[in-house]
Formats: structure tokens, sequence, C-alpha cells
């Protein structure tokens, strides 16, 4: 059950939303964006519109979601082609892949919006993204003059998980989910064949049901990461010899458990531990941000060469 802090901040967040008036959301369907939309529905009406970027990094089942949700919520949803894979900076998979993709969907947006005669273009960022890791990102985001309502209005991820189970949305225990190419190690092309390999290991293994799952490519190798809980399921016979036939089949030589289990930015680790990260470095934080509730008020990452 939600909190009556999550309510206040969910008020927060409807009343950001009317104040900006109109609104292009940045949607794929997962939790952030979803709930984002659903508030953005609720403020605004017919002056918010949804847009889902496709391309060969986003999975057909996340396609498949984003439509439903959008359906049953009577909202207006569009869909574009992105095209990150012909970005020869994206293809080259750098630390900061995540900024090239970023840059090619808010640019696409943002003519979106001057043609819909929309003010602004908001992503489902929340308070916990700020924090995390690495997050070039919100680098592309702020050159493109994207808005976060969500962390504007202190909203973490449980906090969105709450309120979306409280208003018994579909989406409340969706597992967390990044575009496929974060399977692929830092410095290793990105290819359509590798990606379609990823999106088709994964989608067995949820088959096979379990919940959050990660197939990490090492080109002959299958690094499958599980959440703890569901380590010793994957090892069963029955269920061991389903995955590697099925991985054998899917182009795998070999077929390895991370015994760590699923984690966040896994494909960072061998970088922090060779002292690999000095390319990025805290942008700060704008003291102005609490007051105005127009600018990001946070530590986001800034490469040294964007490109």
């Amino acid at each position: 059950m939600s909190t009556e802090e999550q309510k206040v901040k969910y008020q927060k967040l409807l009343s950001l939303l009317k104040e900006m008036g109109s609104v292009v959301v940045a949607y794929s369907g997962g939790v952030d964006s979803a709930f984002l939309a659903k508030a953005a529905n609720e403020a605004l009406g017919p002056d918010f519109l949804a847009v889902t970027g496709i391309s060969e990094t986003y999975t057909e089942d996340d396609l498949k979601e984003a439509r439903e949700f959008a359906k049953a919520q009577g909202f207006r949803h569009q869909e574009i082609n992105t095209k990150e894979l012909a970005n020869r900076e994206f293809a080259k998979n750098p630390e900061n892949r995540c900024y090239y993709c970023k840059s090619e969907l808010f640019l696409k947006l943002r003519k979106i919006a001057a043609s819909e005669g929309i003010k602004y273009l908001a992503d489902g960022t929340n308070t916990d993204d700020i924090a995390y890791d690495i997050r070039p990102g919100l680098q592309a985001a702020s050159e493109c003059g994207v808005r976060h309502p969500i962390a504007e209005a202190g909203l973490c991820k449980q906090d969105l998980r709450d309120l979306a189970h409280e208003m018994a949305l579909s989406f409340w225990n969706k597992p967390a989910a990044a575009c496929l190419s974060s399977r692929i190690p830092y410095g290793q092309n990105i290819t359509k064949d590798k990606l379609e390999k990823v999106a088709r290991a994964e989608s067995f293994l949820r088959s096979l049901g379990f919940s959050q799952v990660r197939v990490r490519h090492h080109d002959t190798i299958a690094r499958i990461e599980l959440v703890p809980e569901e380590l010793s399921r994957a090892i069963e016979e029955e269920v061991r010899e389903k995955i590697f036939s099925e991985f054998k089949d899917i182009g795998y030589t070999y077929v390895t458990l991370d015994l760590k289990g699923y984690r966040m930015g896994s494909m960072n680790e061998a970088n922090r531990e060779n002292g690999q990260e000095e390319g990025f470095k805290p942008a700060g934080r704008d003291p102005g941000f609490e007051h105005s509730g127009k600018a990001p008020g946070w530590f986001f990452y800034t490469p040294d060469k964007a490109g």
C-alpha cells in the first residue's frame, strides 16, 4: 500500500504536469515511463502524447506491453523508428553509448513536439536513477531540454511501484528493464545479430518462468544472470538441459550461470576494477532546482568527449 507521503508526491507530480500544459513523453512501457504516461493522461488528457522509439535494441515483448497499456488507458500513442545502429559512434559501444541512443530519440521527439505545438518533452527518470552509476543519457536529456517530472516530484522507483499497485496498474511489479545493447561489453560492436540472440535467449528464459533475467553476450559465451533465489532452479537437470539446448540453437557455444546473480550495471564492473571510469565526472548540482522545478537538480555524469 502507498503511504501518505507517496500520495503527496503523486499530487505534486500531477501539479507539475498541469503547470507544463502539454508534454510529449518518451514512453517505453517500463514502470517509470508507463507511470508518467498514466499521470500525464490524468493531468493533461489530449494535451499529452506518448511516443515509443522502435529499434533493434527494443524487444517485441516490451512493445506489445506498451501498446496494450496505452490502449487500456486510452491515451494518444505514437510509434517512431529510431536508428541507433546506423550511428557508428553508438555501434562502437563506448561507455557513453546511451548518450547517442537518447540523443537520437530526444531529437526526434523535439520535432514531434514542434509539429504538435506541444511545449515540453519528458521522460521517466526517477530519483534513484539520479544516484545510480553511469547515466550519460541524462546529458542527452539536458541538451535536448527534457524534463524529469517524476524526479522533480521526489518519487523513487519504490514509490512508483507502491502507487501503481494501489492504482491496480498492470506494470506495478514489472521487472526492471534496459535496452538490449546493455548486454554487450563496452568496446565490442553492437550488431543486429547479437541483439537478436540476446532477445531470443531472454525471451526463452522468461518463458520458463524466471522473473528477472539478463543474458550477457560474450561472443560465443552466454552469461546468464538471474535473481539469487532462482539460481538453484536453473541448474535442475531438466531446466538446465532445456536452457543449454535452446542457447545452443541460438548460436552460443558455452552457456554459463553468473553465481553472483542479477544486478544492474554488471557490465560496468570490469571498468571499475581497472580504474577506467575517468571519462565520466559529476557535472554538479543546480542549487535553484528545488525552487524552480524546471532544471535538473541532481548529479549526472558527463563524458569528457561526447563525440
